[in-house]
């Protein structure tokens, strides 16, 4: 197996973008990584693009064609790739298979959602659809819902309170506010995160990701091509998936997704690395309980003291674990098909020293990224070195 690297990303601003469609996104995006890259349209072998529902969000059923279609790559092989929320980084996963495996050298994968032309109601029946229809959704069970419990659960069992979620929040909003295609690049106060409106008890309206439009793109090759290119690179150390169940009753614990810890172990095999190599993350804050236990399950804290550190400033910018720097999925928005790859472009963007100077990390070698779909039953991992 060929090791692998990205030379090349793109990224839209993210937020409620008007009459645009997600085939237009995506362009937008991977114009911009095909440039970076210094990559023509004769050079792609391949796209994967990660998207969860264009069917319903847009109409649009077979969505992957009109990728090559609009942007001029005619008979390009296009694939489209669901995994609820984690659609985007298996598309890269895909992608990297593909280019390790030696079947394409060069391979264009993007995620794109266009979620704002409808209702908030219609949205959350659409994203409910990605759990379990028999047990969670049937019978009126919604994500808000579903990560509900697991806080609770997590509060009642390790002292996790609405202080240690809202300071998720905070951070989140604080590390947004230099981030020019973020969503709410906007403070918010630890009183507003924690007396907002209540979603589904117990958490509230700043404990939840919106609602959002956006694309994000990158260009993999073989590590050898990469090592010579003049532009930025880096290299994909690891990658990994994992699954578990999709109703949350058949799981012997919901304060912890074993899917998270069993991602993280083969990514870390993988690198040949362990969680305190690892200097920055961007992992899946759908919900800020989700964040905490993310960090818990890859091994960076303790199982409980996941929103100990938060609260302590472990996680903030200036702490030795910066998380979600970008502003998460929190304040940065979450277009479902796209969080993964924006994920991987901030990775690649602070490991190449080109984010905006407020919210550069400084002497880093190592990011990774976590991305969940549905309730934790899907997770994607990716562990990336700094190329230069």
């Amino acid at each position: 197996m060929r090791e692998v690297g990205i030379i090349g990303v793109g990224h839209t601003k993210f937020g409620a973008l008007g009459r645009v469609t997600s085939r237009e996104l995506i362009v937008s995006a991977a114009s911009e990584a095909m440039e970076m890259s210094q990559k023509g349209r004769d050079d792609i072998d391949a796209i994967y693009v990660g998207q969860l529902s264009p069917d319903i969000f847009e109409h649009q059923m077979h969505a992957a064609p009109g990728i090559p279609d609009y942007l001029g790559l005619a008979n390009t092989p296009s694939t489209r790739v669901e995994a609820a929320c984690a659609s985007g980084a298996l598309s890269v996963m895909q992608g990297a298979i593909a280019v390790a495996s030696g079947f394409y050298d060069t391979v264009l994968s993007a995620g794109a959602e266009k979620m704002t032309s409808l209702p908030t109601s219609h949205v959350t029946e659409a994203l409910a659809m990605c759990s379990d229809n028999e047990y969670e959704a049937n019978l009126g069970i919604t994500f808000p819902g579903a990560f509900a419990m697991m806080a609770r659960a997590h509060e009642i069992q390790f002292g996790t309170n609405a202080e240690m979620r809202a300071s998720v929040a905070v951070k989140a909003h604080k590390n947004a506010v230099h981030n020019k295609l973020a969503q709410f690049p906007k403070e918010i106060t630890m009183e507003k995160a924690m007396h907002s409106l209540m979603i589904a008890d117990p958490l509230t309206l700043y404990d939840c990701s919106p609602i959002t439009d956006g694309a994000a793109a990158v260009m993999i090759v073989p590590w050898e091509e990469a090592k010579k290119f003049d532009g930025p690179k880096v290299k994909i150390k690891a990658f990994s998936q994992a699954s578990d169940t999709m109703a949350l009753h058949d799981r012997a614990d919901i304060t912890g997704f074993d899917t998270t810890k069993i991602a993280g172990r083969k990514a870390y095999k993988m690198a040949g690395l362990t969680p305190k190599d690892i200097d920055f993350v961007e992992v899946h804050d759908c919900f800020t309980i989700a964040e905490i236990i993310a960090t818990e399950d890859l091994g960076f804290f303790e199982k409980g003291k996941g929103g100990y550190a938060v609260i302590d400033g472990e996680t903030a910018r200036d702490g030795h674990l910066p998380v979600n720097n970008s502003g998460g999925l929190k304040a940065k928005g979450h277009p479902i098909g796209a969080t993964g790859v924006s994920q991987i472009a901030e990775v690649f963007k602070q490991l190449n020293d080109m984010v905006e100077p407020e919210r550069q990390l400084k002497d880093i070698n190592f990011g990774m990224t976590q991305n969940l779909g549905g309730s934790g039953s899907t997770i994607v991992a990716h562990i990336f070195e700094r190329g230069n």
